[in-house]
């Protein structure tokens, strides 16, 4: 067996993992915030509420996104580009649907 470095194995692993932690944890806060408002359009547009989430959430959270959004479009990382375009489509088109219905 050869010789085992642990430092050399625990360095090499940190230099894999951190970069896809650091990826899947932007992927995962643009999908939290594009579930924050979700609920609630969801609820009015089935009738089980009627109440509209707060405009000044839904604005603080689409401009997040919007930072998000250039953010991900200078690092060229298509995959948030693509989940933010996404859920913008899927959020206008359920206001579409909730305040022409």
């Amino acid at each position: 067996m050869k010789n085992f470095d642990i430092e050399q194995t625990v360095s090499t692993i940190q230099s894999y993992i951190a970069p896809i932690s650091a990826a899947t944890l932007s992927w995962l806060a643009v999908v939290l915030f594009h579930s924050a408002t979700l609920p609630t359009l969801v609820a009015v547009l089935t009738g089980l509420s009627d109440r509209m989430p707060s405009v000044d959430m839904v604005l603080l959270t689409w401009a997040g996104l919007t930072a998000m959004f250039a953010q991900a479009v200078v690092q060229r990382n298509f995959l948030n580009i693509v989940t933010i375009a996404f859920g913008f489509i899927i959020q206008s088109s359920l206001m579409v649907l909730i305040f022409f219905k």
